[in-house]
């Protein structure tokens, strides 16, 4: 089974993650967000400076992520929680061609991957952004503009999925940590 959080910047997701791991252990692979580690990695633009080869990458990692998923549950046994979905490489690649920082072609190629990898996702879990306030930590972009139509175009992409597979969470860590508990045992999961 793939877990995966998504949302906006400053949303949770990352603490959520952390929390997953601190309170389930060594039950789940624990994969980290994408896009801060290849601008850690490669000295990549991320986003509003996104641009077609961020986000070729950013796509590719989450095509790496879920052969790794699977890999982990065939040989291990264990289902994956990822801190970032592929929704999210496809809605900030939306955001960067509506604002012609990318071409055509990377917007078909996220779409495609999206496309081929969504329907692994057995949980996606929107982190609500409305309970959280925007912070910076040094890499995250703090525009408030940006976000908001962020939010946006998730919203929009949400709508368009199946709704028994999104899981909204609001609310402090620790009501979202509950829904993440009764959601992940409602799929059968043993925590």
């Amino acid at each position: 089974m793939i877990i995966s959080f998504t949302g906006a910047q400053s949303t949770g997701k990352s603490t959520l993650l952390e929390r997953c791991r601190e309170e389930f252990g060594d039950k789940f692979i624990y994969f980290p967000e994408i896009t801060r580690n290849l601008k850690r990695d490669l000295g990549v633009a991320i986003n509003e400076a996104g641009n077609d080869i961020t986000q070729c990458l950013i796509m590719s990692e989450h095509i790496k992520n879920n052969i790794l998923a699977d890999h982990y549950l065939k040989s291990e046994g264990k289902d994956a929680i990822f801190d970032r979905c592929v929704l999210d490489g496809l809605v900030y690649t939306i955001w960067l061609w509506d604002e012609e920082k990318v071409s055509e072609w990377v917007v078909d190629y996220a779409l495609k991957i999206f496309e081929e990898l969504i329907a692994n996702t057995d949980v996606i879990f929107y982190t609500d952004p409305a309970d959280v306030l925007l912070v910076d930590d040094g890499e995250r972009s703090v525009n408030i503009k940006f976000r908001n139509e962020i939010i946006a175009i998730f919203d929009g992409l949400i709508k368009q999925q199946e709704t028994d597979r999104i899981v909204i969470l609001s609310g402090t860590v620790e009501e979202r940590m509950h829904t993440i508990k009764n959601t992940l045992l409602q799929k059968g999961i043993n925590l």
